[in-house]
């Protein structure tokens, strides 16, 4: 319990506060840490009551307190942490609280607590909340992280005071590693204890796998467990949604794209991604097994085969039956409790979102959530159902209403299935719908991965936009349908799993569910037509923004008219799918084309020549030679009047690149100067192909000219993607005679590739930055950019690129005067051709063979070349990070 004293009440500013590292401090010097800590808690308790505040809590080897003033909460951490002896990290939040006892409830105390754990010892940390109240203060300002409760961004600063550390790693945030943990719209109630045992669990296990009935919160669960476990992989944290994969021999293309993994020709894609996450510290979450269990078992059989650091969060109604798995039964959320249990307390915070002020002040009220919670057997879909009814309906009526419903239930509890329960409250909730709403509600069931307005308008042939925009809202308020903001700042409406299955049973039973599958596909068959065309105007940032989030409708789209041999509606979207997605660095699509080019071929398609150019984007995936001929047969098709052709600069771009990548660099040349003798976007293409690919021919006099000319055309034009293209053939042409120029424009293509979010040009253009800051700008900076390229490349399978890269290194090593790690690096590549673009690399390769020795020289490029790929990509990298060591190291 707190001591004694004033117990703040109302709006309060909590100060959380840890130990940094206090279980290594524990298993060291457990006599030494009790005296610590008796330390600690004195000066802490002092600091605390020194400035007016309540310490109400001990968490082991931390406090929380309480203050009524933000003012009083700052003063009393900076006193503390000036009297500490050991790291401290503390956090600081303001907002109103229930206080309990000797006890407080609210988002503001979990909002410190989170604020708490993204810092460092010895660092206080102020959320936006507290920093708006107080004054004269020394804050600096951290910007916006995303904690690990998933509900959005919090603006974070940290207390510049006397006595204090300035300097610290960045913030701890979800932000700190690579990873797709998506923004939850709400918070996260309750389940402190099973997010702390499953955490143990995921640290102990490789396999752990959340089983339940749909609706008691597995997917959160796992969500938040993983986001509890940031600072634990280094590699990142990825969330693979399988619900929306109908095939399961689809599961391994769903979690390569997911992780960013381009299948590489010869391998499986399950091979390609066990590979590709090879001795990484990852966590990968698979989440809604259950449909494609055995698919879902086999890859993460392959992924754990494979590495002994990556581990797997799936959840599913059942196990995945894979070796090694440690299975964890979700409970439904405490009822035992009564007013005070966790059912409760998410009855009355979603009943809140929706009634503002909401509260079950009487008896009666308070009996019947209470009653609700019990009666839905605390499954938190249910309860949040029944929650949203409170809009019209008092706790009473709820209560009465399910009464009607779960009758039979109250004799037989310990006999019931739980399913049955959400499915009754799912009835419940949908009965109480009007013809109208449930009509929308079936017909947003075929979305995968969610839909905006237009697209369900669509589906609702008989309704205008205006009209489904008041169902939709009607669903939202309701929580039927979920809604959030789109990167381009558009609604995006989605359906949890249970809910979508449910109403996809209800639009079976209407009979005319194959017609709306069919009405999704062309809708989305349509829909790639016209993003593909906004590639050569202002709104191409747009087009790869839809791309991005309907990715998992164009596949859903693209299985369903591959399965009913709709063959225009598939070649359609496999087609500008992939011209797309090359800037974005996705490659599955490609295999979409070649899919069903022989299908489309025979029913001879409108799109066909369009499909092949989607084809001859296998370059990348390790089919050069087949990407030549696809681009070749594109060219003749061009020419017939009966197809739609893209324009031939696509054609002839996807061509090139299979010469590159066959090491025909001459071929390359000359057909990026048929593309600069076009007018318009042609010519800036063929002069950004130039400018690019002449320095490594010892053209670099030529390649200026073309990159001032690229460059110009291309700002004048506002492509993003060109003037991408354009700064990286720049960096190129005066990489040697103007490095500081090259530099320059190189640095401005990686601020403009992030900004845009071209990944394939960002990982590219990084590589000649890499190169450039290694040898004529911040040598730090260039190794941590050679490290992180060849990691994107070699995470994302691009075996060509990752060779390119590893050219560049042995350039490096060897004006670094590490001839023998430059040599062995040079073996790695000699088995790919796409090294001919690595500027000056032969006449490197003759300085080391002399410098060395032919027999030295021969021997580490033998040792190099026996090597897999992903031992390469290990050996350089454990070279960089030699060298970063040596730099860091005190002269």
């Amino acid at each position: 319990s707190g001591t004694e004293g004033v117990r703040p009440s109302g709006t309060v500013t909590f100060l959380f506060t840890d130990i940094e590292g206090s279980t290594r401090r524990w298993e060291a010097d457990p006599d030494g840490m009790r005296v610590t800590l008796a330390v600690h808690d004195d000066v802490l308790r002092s600091a605390v009551e020194g400035h007016g505040g309540w310490m109400f809590k001990h968490t082991g080897d931390g406090v929380c307190a309480a203050f009524a003033s933000a003012r009083a909460a700052v003063d009393a951490s900076v006193v503390a942490q000036r009297l500490l002896e050991v790291p401290v990290r503390m956090g600081i939040a303001t907002g109103e609280a229930e206080q309990r006892g000797d006890d407080y409830f609210g988002p503001a105390l979990n909002r410190a607590a989170r604020v708490m754990a993204v810092g460092h010892g010895g660092q206080v940390l102020l959320s936006v909340s507290t920093a708006g109240l107080v004054s004269g203060l020394d804050l600096m300002d951290l910007g916006e992280h995303r904690l690990r409760d998933l509900s959005g961004v919090e603006h974070l600063f940290q207390v510049r005071a006397d006595g204090l550390v300035t300097g610290f790693p960045p913030l701890r945030s979800i932000d700190a590693v690579p990873g797709n943990l998506p923004t939850q719209a709400t918070s996260f109630v309750g389940r402190g204890e099973e997010i702390r045992e499953l955490s143990e669990l995921v640290r102990a296990h490789r396999l752990v796998t959340l089983t339940g009935v749909g609706g008691v919160g597995k997917t959160r669960l796992a969500l938040q467990v993983a986001a509890e476990l940031v600072p634990h992989f280094d590699d990142g944290i990825w969330l693979v949604e399988l619900a929306p994969v109908g095939d399961p021999a689809a599961v391994p293309d769903a979690v390569a794209t997911a992780l960013g993994i381009t299948v590489q020709a010869g391998m499986t894609v399950p091979a390609c991604v066990a590979q590709a996450l090879a001795g990484r510290r990852s966590l990968i979450m698979l989440d809604n097994c259950e449909h494609v269990i055995d698919s879902a078992g086999d890859l993460v059989e392959a992924i754990l085969a494979r590495s002994s650091t990556v581990k797997v969060i799936a959840t599913s109604r059942e196990g995945l039956r894979v070796g090694g798995e440690h299975l964890w039964a979700v409970p439904s959320l405490d009822t035992a409790a009564g007013a005070h249990s966790a059912a409760v307390e998410l009855f009355m915070e979603r009943a809140g979102a929706v009634v503002v002020g909401f509260r079950a002040t009487s008896t009666a009220d308070a009996t019947a959530v209470t009653e609700i919670c019990t009666r839905l057997d605390g499954i938190p879909l249910a309860i949040e159902l029944a929650a949203v009814r409170m809009v019209s309906m008092s706790p009473t009526d709820v209560r009465d209403r399910l009464g009607h419903r779960f009758r039979l239930l109250a004799g037989a509890r310990r006999g019931l299935e739980r399913h049955q329960t959400l499915r009754h409250a799912v009835q419940w909730s949908y009965e109480l719908l009007n013809e109208e709403e449930r009509m929308v509600l079936q017909h947003a069931a075929v979305f995968s991965d969610g839909f905006d307005l237009a697209a369900i308008t669509h589906m609702c042939q008989h309704f205008d936009e205006y009209a489904v925009l008041d169902l939709v809202d009607s669903l939202v308020r309701k929580s039927l349908v979920t809604a959030q903001q789109s990167a381009g700042g558009r609604a995006r409406y989605g359906l949890l799993e249970t809910i979508r299955q449910f109403a996809e049973d209800q639009l079976a039973a209407t009979g005319t569910i194959d017609d709306a599958r069919d009405r999704h596909a062309r809708y989305y068959a349509a829909d790639a037509i016209i993003y593909a065309e906004m590639w050569e105007t202002p709104r191409q940032l747009d087009a790869f923004a839809w791309l991005r989030i309907e990715f998992s409708n164009l596949r859903t789209g693209f299985r369903w008219a591959t399965d009913r041999h709709d063959l225009n509606a598939a070649a359609a979207i496999a087609a500008h799918a992939a011209w797309l997605c090359f800037a974005l660095q996705r490659f599955e699509p490609v295999g979409w084309a070649e899919e069903i080019l022989s299908a489309a071929t025979s029913a001879d398609v409108a799109m066909l020549p369009r499909l092949y150019v989607g084809a001859a984007f296998c370059s990348m995936t390790g089919r050069p030679e087949f990407a030549v001929g696809y681009a070749e047969t594109a060219a003749v098709l061009e020419a017939d009047p009966r197809y739609r052709p893209f324009p031939s600069i696509y054609r002839v771009q996807a061509e090139a690149l299979g010469h590159l990548f066959c090491g025909r660099m001459e071929r390359w040349l000359e057909l990026n100067a048929v593309l600069a003798d076009m007018p318009g976007v042609g010519h800036l293409c063929g002069a950004c192909g130039l400018a690019w690919a002449l320095p490594a021919v010892g053209r670099s006099r030529e390649a200026m000219a073309f990159a001032d000319d690229a460059l110009a055309a291309a700002r004048s034009a506002g492509n993003p993607y060109y003037i991408a293209y354009a700064l990286c053939g720049y960096a190129r042409a005066y990489m040697e005679s103007d490095p500081v120029r090259a530099l320059g424009a190189a640095r401005e293509g990686l601020r403009q590739t992030r900004d845009c979010g071209l990944e394939m040009w960002e990982t590219l253009i990084a590589r000649d930055a890499a190169r450039l800051e290694a040898l004529h700008g911040n040598l730090v900076d260039g190794l941590a950019l050679f490290d992180t390229t060849l990691d994107s490349f070699h995470r994302t399978g691009l075996g060509s690129n990752v060779a390119q890269t590893l050219g560049e290194l042995t350039t490096f090593f060897d004006r670094f005067d590490r001839p023998e790690i430059a040599a062995t690096i040079y073996g790695n590549t000699t088995s790919y051709a796409s090294t001919i673009g690595v500027i000056d690399l032969l006449d490197v390769v003759d300085h080391l063979r002399s410098a060395l020795g032919s027999k030295r020289f021969d021997e580490c490029v033998a040792a190099g070349a026996a090597m897999e790929l992903a031992d390469s990509v290990r050996y350089a990298r454990a070279q960089i990070q030699l060298v970063r060591s040596e730099l860091a190291e005190p002269s």
